[in-house]
């Protein structure tokens, strides 16, 4: 990933963020995540995409769930661009604990787990961030290892 490359750009090119790439696009939000930002995004890996069940991940791509998986990717965006340090701080800051409001509206909270930065989501389930700080043109990407869901 280049950080003259803005978001899309830089995921289309990864190769391990296929799905997240063609979930992106399914949803219209390519021309949102490439725009100015700037934005922080939580990235899940293909991997990540797939623990979900064939079933509930492939009806997301259906076109009947468009505003579905919409939701789903837009509780992985939160405005503005925060860096790990700036997480930590958060964190720091909430006495071990911060609450990141995502792009969906939703809360997301975020503490330690060790010396990972750990994702919680509105429906309960983790994501850790395995790779942090890569920089875009229109803000940062940080690479989790789970698909975080928001309350339907």
């Amino acid at each position: 990933m280049l950080p003259t490359k803005n978001i899309v750009e830089n995921a289309s090119a990864s190769p391990i963020h296929k799905q997240l790439v063609a979930a992106i696009k399914q949803a219209d939000l390519a021309e949102t995540l490439a725009g100015a930002g700037p934005f922080t995004v939580f990235a899940p890996t293909d991997e990540a995409f797939a623990q979900i069940p064939a079933v509930q991940r492939d009806g997301w791509m259906r076109p009947a769930q468009k505003t579905v998986l919409a939701a789903i990717l837009k509780y992985h965006v939160v405005p503005g661009k925060l860096t790990a340090a700036d997480l930590e701080a958060k964190i720091a800051e909430g006495k071990g604990t911060a609450t990141l409001q995502a792009a969906d509206g939703q809360d997301l909270t975020v503490t330690k787990s060790g010396g990972d930065i750990l994702l919680t989501s509105a429906s309960g389930n983790k994501a850790v961030v395995t790779q942090a700080d890569v920089r875009q043109s229109n803000g940062v990407i940080h690479v989790v290892d789970a698909v975080l869901l928001p309350k339907m």
